[in-house]
């Protein structure tokens, strides 16, 4: 019997038994609540809702840089360090999305594999889903639900598509910047779009030549930028795969969250996120409720082809639109 279905009476006992599940560490129910985010539409709605009294405490760790660089083997690392300390972590481990099936292909999930029997241990492969950012849509859902149900902190490693992975900011407390030697030229492999996001620089395969090399431009460029803020940023060196600095990346993680919380820089970032939250909320109830009716409104499809003629002018019919909308809204408000 599935001890998760609704029930006729209470068509949310699903969620409310899954929300208890999940906190109780039911890695099943975990699963499902993160399925439910990642659905969209009113159960993701409905289920973020639910989950949010419950969400505050867990710390988030981005981590990103361009393909190749070994960032899952660097998670995995990183992981096991916070496991033997009795930390809780949350993997939320964005992949490339699969063309054929639209999910995600799973690869970081496998190089993480020995992890996965850790009952301390949640890991979710996540599709970009064509986002240029890095990032999976449902990402900061799939980070709430986790945190709702008690993991202490949450990784979220990007799908590594190069320059464009800024997103990965917007969603983490501190951000990782990896990066290899051997990409050509080091630093324009990584200054354009997310050298201004990292709290932590890392050369990671630093058996390679050029390791050093590719860290020093890295700390000669926190030390003359202008932000005084970067000048203090820590550039590491490590080997993921021979398990060396890891130890080190670890102090300079902890070391980060320390002095944010300690300097605002924290809960200025919370209250960032929290704002674009509630903005991209507010967008998506306009979206559904005023702009998609508007887009069937024959108001709209009738003058297409007098745009096309260039018999009426689209931007000035847009705003009398837009002007139209707003006041037949604020008639029904006050009636």
């Amino acid at each position: 019997m599935n001890s998760y279905k609704k029930t006729a009476d209470n068509p949310d006992s699903v969620t409310e038994e899954l929300i208890r599940s999940g906190r109780a560490g039911d890695k099943r129910a975990v699963a499902k609540l993160i399925t439910a985010v990642e659905a969209g539409g009113d159960r993701a709605r409905s289920t973020l809702a639910r989950l949010w009294p419950y969400t505050g405490r867990a710390r988030i760790l981005g981590v990103t840089g361009p393909p190749g660089a070994g960032k899952s083997t660097l998670t995995d690392r990183l992981a096991k360090l916070f496991r033997s300390r009795g930390v809780r972590v949350g993997i939320v481990a964005v992949d490339p999305t699969s063309p054929f099936s639209g999910g995600a292909i799973l690869g970081d999930r496998v190089r993480m594999g020995d992890l996965t029997p850790d009952s301390g241990v949640f890991i979710r492969s996540m599709g970009t889903r064509g986002l240029l950012g890095g990032l999976s849509p449902a990402c900061a859902g799939a980070a709430d639900a986790l945190d709702a149900c008690g993991f202490d902190i949450i990784i979220i490693e990007t799908a590594g598509v190069g320059q464009s992975e800024i997103e990965v900011a917007s969603a983490a407390d501190v951000v990782t910047v990896v990066t290899v030697p051997g990409l050509g030229d080091d630093v324009q492999a990584i200054k354009a779009g997310i050298f201004e996001i990292g709290d932590i620089f890392v050369v990671n395969k630093s058996d390679r030549p050029g390791a050093d090399r590719a860290a020093a431009d890295l700390k000669a460029m926190t030390e003359t930028d202008g932000n005084a803020e970067k000048r203090s940023i820590p550039v590491l060196l490590t080997s993921a795969a021979g398990n060396a600095g890891i130890n080190e990346l670890y102090g300079a993680v902890e070391e980060r969250f320390e002095v944010f919380a300690a300097d605002g820089t924290l809960t200025a970032r919370r209250e960032e996120r929290l704002r674009r939250v509630v903005l991209s909320r507010v967008r998506d109830g306009l979206d559904r409720r005023v702009i998609a009716p508007a887009m069937t409104d024959p108001r709209f499809n009738d003058r297409v082809g007098e745009f096309l003629a260039r018999r009426e002018n689209p931007y000035e019919w847009a705003e009398e639109l837009t002007d139209s909308l707003y006041s037949e809204k604020m008639k029904g408000n006050r009636t």
